[in-house]
């Protein structure tokens, strides 16, 4: 498959609007999402009502930010339907979190939330450089999850043969990637790395395989370990973004021939950045909180949701719509060490500058009488299974300490010693007490 650069009648008409084409067709949408919210939801309409805001208050798109913000735990708290703005029985699907740190958020949609979602995500697929008739294995993980359904409905919408093989089996995985050659690989960047290795373990090259295009997300990744997957797989590797309390993988998305940050499907999502402790809006290039309010969603709106995942937004390059730099951690996620903040994604960056360590790696925090303790986990590639483990691991806690500002304990373990994930990599063990 080669990879595509569209023309501009392969792109739908919203993706080459004007500026103003599309404000207007926000601003219209907007003031329906919030009358819908405070007509339908009984928590909307509390907090509208307590902030002295009315839909009707909405005149420009800048008016958003008189209106409340909501968050994950007004979805929790009002677990499982209370915010639904439709009669359930009109609801034909709802994904779930996997509630580990409490009860899970439940998110609904209609057939036609179902349909718009199908769309966003063939468009996303589109942008990526997949086209009609191209095979797309899916291995993220399907269930209550949003990745594997939300990936298969978009492939198929775009006219694409969709291998489901979700998460697991990574020997079958590789089976299938020689036996179907499919075009296109959907999974986490974490567990493409995993698929890379049991490709090598086999004794095969995987820069040989068939995959063109990875389209990875729900993780935040680095562009260290773009050019690590590109350069082991021989493919080009696109960002995907998105987030089920939103609507689920497709909110946005890279185009191939830029891969220059994921393009926001701006005509359903209104994007905005604020300061994460104030709650300021911020203008675009400044670094803050990325915050969603839905444009067309109808069994649950979410009105100004603060996603805290940090970014910025940038301006649009190969579509009408502005772009989001990459995630660089989450304002929940981030450790604060001795008042220096730290971020996972930090530590990937300079994990994967040692050329003798895998992309693979853990964080674990402790707390040594009053002060908090950071100990790095990282290995050994296959191919330097012999190599010094105490000079690479001086050598990496030299450079968390220079260019982060934290003092750690550095364990360079053997190949394999990271234990894998099928989905979501878990980067961070925070055993501090509450």
């Amino acid at each position: 498959m080669p990879v595509f650069t569209p023309a501009p009648s392969d792109l739908e008409p919203i993706e080459r609007a004007s500026r103003d084409e599309l404000q207007t067709l926000q601003l219209e949408r907007l003031r329906w999402s919030l009358q819908h919210a405070y007509d339908h939801v009984a928590h909307y309409r509390q907090a509208f009502d307590a902030k002295g805001v009315h839909p009707s208050d909405c005149r420009t798109l800048a008016d958003l930010a008189r209106f409340p913000f909501t968050t994950k735990e007004a979805l929790r708290l009002h677990y499982p339907f209370g915010l639904l703005a439709v009669p359930r029985e009109q609801v034909a699907r709802v994904h779930a979190s996997s509630g580990t740190t409490g009860k899970p958020t439940v998110v609904a949609y209609t057939q036609r939330d179902v349909d718009t979602w199908a769309d966003l995500v063939a468009r996303s697929i589109r942008a990526a450089g997949g086209r009609r008739g191209d095979m797309v294995h899916v291995a993220y993980g399907y269930g209550l999850f949003t990745g594997g359904l939300g990936a298969h409905y978009g492939a198929e919408r775009l006219g694409c043969t969709v291998v489901p093989m979700s998460g697991g089996q990574t020997e079958k995985q590789v089976q299938l990637i020689e036996d179907l050659r499919p075009d296109i690989i959907m999974v986490t960047p974490s567990y493409m790395q995993v698929i890379i290795e049991e490709f090598r373990r086999q004794g095969k090259d995987p820069a040989a395989m068939s995959v063109q295009v990875g389209i990875f997300g729900a993780e935040p990744w680095t562009e260290a370990m773009r050019a690590d997957i590109e350069r082991a797989a021989g493919l080009k590797a696109v960002d995907i973004y998105g987030l089920s309390e939103v609507m689920g993988p497709g909110v946005a998305c890279e185009c191939v021939e830029t891969q220059d940050g994921p393009v926001i499907w701006e005509d359903h999502f209104y994007p905005e950045i604020i300061d994460p402790q104030t709650g300021e809006v911020l203008p675009d290039g400044s670094d803050g909180e990325l915050v969603f309010t839905s444009l067309s969603k109808e069994a649950l709106p979410v009105i100004r949701y603060r996603t805290r995942d940090l970014t910025r937004l940038l301006p649009p390059s190969a579509r009408s719509m502005r772009r989001m730099g990459k995630i660089v951690g989450r304002s929940d996620d981030m450790l604060i060490i001795r008042g220096v903040n730290m971020f996972p994604t930090q530590v990937e960056e300079l994990v994967l500058k040692q050329p003798m360590l895998s992309g693979h790696y853990q964080i674990e925090v402790t707390r040594d009488g009053m002060l908090d303790a950071v100990l790095v986990r990282c290995e050994l590639l296959p191919a330097h299974a012999s190599a010094d483990t105490a000079d690479i691991g001086r050598a990496l806690q030299h450079h968390i300490k220079a260019l982060i500002g934290v003092s750690c304990r550095v364990e360079v373990l053997r190949p394999d010693g990271i234990e894998r994930s099928t989905g979501k990599a878990r980067r961070v063990i925070d055993r501090r007490p509450r």
